[in-house]
């Protein structure tokens, strides 16, 4: 008999940050990965914290009204120099994992270290390298902006994660990826969003 074709699994990765906060989507089939589109949620400096919040809410509310993907992931928070900074970084991660758990999406945690080790193969790569190794495993025309390489990157870091063993987990916690899931409601709305895509028209 012949076996089945391999399922795609859509992985929705996020970069999360008060000013900027970056997305990338790709699509998982065995062990092949493949673009679909990747960009930035923009929040204005001049706008009040609950506004801005609000704007990543629909803003990532958008993506996935969009691009329907199966799994989220999203980078964990690192310790800054600025505690304040820290404290902002952490309330824009947490609207970006609250969107995501009521549009219904399991949400995997992935430390910074980790995500480049699974992208560049260690650690302490910079920023360049991380674009540099995204753009060959996605074979992109050219090195996506910052905070879209680092979505990307958690996105690959979650493929990388769970297809070495046959099929990414439903449930529970890998080092440095913590899995939730909720089904609950779309929130409503969207955000004016920079991105690109690589759909098939």
């Amino acid at each position: 008999m012949t076996a089945p074709p391999p399922t795609t699994l859509r992985i929705l990765g996020i970069d999360p940050g008060l000013r900027i906060t970056g997305f990338g989507v790709i699509d998982v089939t065995g062990s092949k990965l493949a673009y679909v589109a990747s960009g930035c949620i923009r929040t204005d400096d001049k706008a009040g914290l609950p506004e801005r919040l609000a704007t990543i809410a629909r803003g990532i509310d958008a993506i996935v009204a969009a691009h329907t993907p199966s799994q989220a992931a999203i980078e964990e928070v690192f310790l800054n120099r600025n505690p304040w900074s820290t404290l902002l970084l952490g309330q824009a991660r947490g609207a970006a994992i609250t969107t995501l758990t009521l549009a219904g999406l399991p949400v995997a945690e992935y430390g910074t270290m980790q995500i480049k080790q699974a992208v560049v193969g260690h650690g302490r790569a910079d920023k360049t390298q991380v674009q540099h190794m995204v753009r060959r495993l996605l074979q992109l025309p050219g090195d996506p902006s910052p905070d879209a390489a680092d979505a990307l990157a958690c996105a690959i870091c979650h493929a990388h994660g769970g297809l070495g063993m046959g099929a990414l987990p439903t449930a529970g916690r890998r080092r440095g990826g913590r899995l939730m899931a909720k089904d609950l409601a779309r929130l409503p709305g969207a955000a004016t969003l920079s991105t690109s895509s690589g759909d098939k028209k």
